[in-house]
């Protein structure tokens, strides 16, 4: 089980004051499935609450430690049938294909003024990820469009 200060302890309540219940336990209690439901939400959200339908105040407490337990997770916060749960987000690796190219991109490109006199004309402008920005400011393709060999013989 995770160790807050009362400080961090402090500062994720007031974080999960505004968040919704994203678990909900029902009459079957801890079942593997709702277990893997709090994982996945610790994994994506770091911080969840999880309310817990029923009356038992023992039973709720008991849930609250084995969750806890079994996730690695840190108890922040028991109110009533909400349970308030942290745990660090695990970074996710991102596996990329080698055949993936460049992406699209945001270029900013700044133009003088033909006069000189007035300000110089400033655009922002989504590239693809075959183009490329030239010293004048204009956009050209970073490879020649293929062409046709039936074409260029009847040319």
């Amino acid at each position: 089980m995770l160790n807050l200060t009362p400080v961090e302890r402090s500062a994720l309540r007031a974080e999960a004051h505004g968040l919704k219940p994203i678990v909900l336990v029902g009459e079957a209690g801890l079942t593997p499935a709702v277990m893997k439901e709090i994982e996945l939400g610790l994994d994506a959200h770091g911080l969840i609450k999880v309310r817990v339908f029923g009356d038992d105040r023992e039973a709720r407490i008991e849930m609250y430690e084995t969750i806890c337990a079994q996730l690695d997770a840190a108890p922040v916060q028991h109110i009533g049938k909400l349970l308030v749960l942290y745990r660090p987000k695990k970074e996710a690796e991102k596996t990329s294909s080698g055949k993936a190219g460049k992406g699209m991109r945001m270029v900013t490109i700044v133009k003088p003024s033909p006069s000189g006199r007035s300000k110089p004309s400033v655009s922002k402008v989504l590239l693809k990820g075959n183009e490329r920005v030239t010293s004048g400011g204009n956009i050209k393709r970073a490879k020649k469009r293929q062409t046709s060999t039936k074409k260029s013989t009847l040319a």
